[in-house]
């Protein structure tokens, strides 16, 4: 079997809304490497979308699936449940961020994670609205693409979306959005949309995921940890990419010095299997009645012991450490070659192993490159890469490399995306 075969089978069987960016058929992966059912050997630097902190196939992960699988697969967290949903549960609330009690929440996927933020959030305050912001993206399910701040392609032809969502302006220095315009944005909403007293949530990413990797300024997040306590507002913190030490941080927050209210948690929590988590505050994610949150296999046994066992990796391996290493590397080197194509590159950011490209026009941060964005994806898998783009207009390379990555697999890779981006950039 090959990749064309099986990019024909897959085009013939499942619907094109769920596309591939890669007609590259996985057979297996280890740590940083993946090959294809035809041989071929890729560096990834995309880890399932910041999925595969650890790597893939961790070997402490694998033992500890294969050994909840001679258990028992499912019972229902909410029917039997489990020490390794107590345990994981009781873990989760020590790494959060912050001082205060905290409870949590098992679902299955991070759309779950925010939307469950949500009716919390409400529960609690007896309040309908939620504020969010632009190019912000917080999951495909209705209420999710309703708080998703982009509309392509996303929430193209997929409306109406549930009410009571209001968007303002996420401070975004390179695009002359100062963290000024973004308070008084939320402030303005509060005159002219919904009174703060009716506000439950105020949603946030501190970096930008699909929206283009930027990161929110400590000032501008501690400056809604005010608003939000002065106005009973549940301040909610999508981590869903930016957890589990990708940052350089255990969660991003944290590099604000600011505890949120809630926190999703998804992705890079059990290194591949569907686990979700919302974590927060007691007071507040008590406020549901019994039954009221949940879901048949939110809190898998199998997600369960995975995530204890990432933990368990995470600390052993320093990989909260190792991100801020691994992300001043790739800064190191793609500062490099913006030097060289100061033109086509705008800005080279990083917070830890989350880092970008913004590729321009003649050297015009308002002149987004969506062609050679697109060309450096189309041509990433003859160069033996996995790459993964975002952007509020589609014109920025993410770079979101395992945690466990060696120094002689990024430098390889690194040197992959130069004749990469020499071939593509003529």
């Amino acid at each position: 079997m090959n990749n064309a075969n099986l990019q024909a089978r897959k085009v013939n069987a499942i619907a094109r809304g769920q596309g591939n960016a890669y007609p590259v058929y996985v057979e297996r992966a280890k740590n940083a490497e993946l090959w294809d059912v035809e041989g071929n050997r890729f560096i990834d630097f995309g880890t399932g979308i910041a999925v595969c902190n650890t790597g893939h196939s961790h070997p402490k992960i694998v033992a500890a699936v294969k050994a909840q699988l001679d258990n028992f697969s499912h019972t229902c967290v909410m029917v039997n449940p489990y020490e390794s949903a107590v345990e994981l549960a009781e873990k989760l609330t020590q790494v959060a961020p912050g001082d205060s009690d905290k409870k949590a929440i098992f679902v299955t996927t991070g759309a779950e994670a925010v939307e469950n933020c949500v009716k919390i959030a409400r529960a609690h305050t007896g309040r309908r609205g939620v504020i969010a912001f632009n190019g912000g993206f917080h999951g495909r399910t209705n209420l999710t693409m309703a708080l998703t701040g982009k509309i392509s392609p996303y929430k193209h032809q997929f409306g109406p979306f549930a009410g009571d969502i209001f968007h303002a302006p996420y401070p975004m220095a390179l695009h002359d959005v100062s963290v000024k315009d973004a308070l008084k944005a939320v402030e303005n909403l509060f005159k002219v949309d919904i009174a703060p007293c009716d506000v439950a949530a105020i949603i946030v990413e501190p970096v930008q995921g699909e929206g283009g990797f930027y990161a929110a300024p400590a000032e501008f997040l501690q400056a809604l940890r005010r608003i939000c306590d002065e106005h009973g507002i549940v301040l909610i913190a999508d981590e869903i990419q930016t957890g589990f030490g990708r940052t350089g941080k255990m969660f991003s927050f944290e590099h604000a010095g600011v505890e949120p209210d809630l926190i999703t948690m998804a992705k890079g929590i059990a290194g591949g299997f569907p686990i979700a988590a919302v974590v927060g505050k007691s007071e507040i994610m008590d406020a549901p009645l019994p039954g009221g949150l949940g879901g048949t296999y939110g809190g898998s046994p199998v997600g369960c012991v995975a995530a204890l066992a990432v933990l368990e990796v995470m600390e052993e391996e320093n990989l909260v450490e190792r991100a801020a290493q691994i992300g001043a590397i790739f800064n190191e080197h793609l500062s490099a070659l913006q030097q060289r194509y100061p033109q086509l590159i705008g800005e080279v950011r990083n917070q830890g192993a989350m880092i970008a490209i913004e590729l321009v026009i003649d050297g015009d941060c308002e002149q987004p490159n969506t062609a050679l964005t697109q060309a450096i994806i189309a041509n990433a898998a003859k160069h033996g890469l996995v790459l993964l783009a975002c952007g509020f207009y589609g014109n920025v390379i993410r770079f979101l490399p395992a945690l466990t990555i060696s120094d002689d697999i990024i430098q390889e890779g690194l040197g992959k995306f130069n004749q990469l981006f020499a071939a593509v950039a003529k």
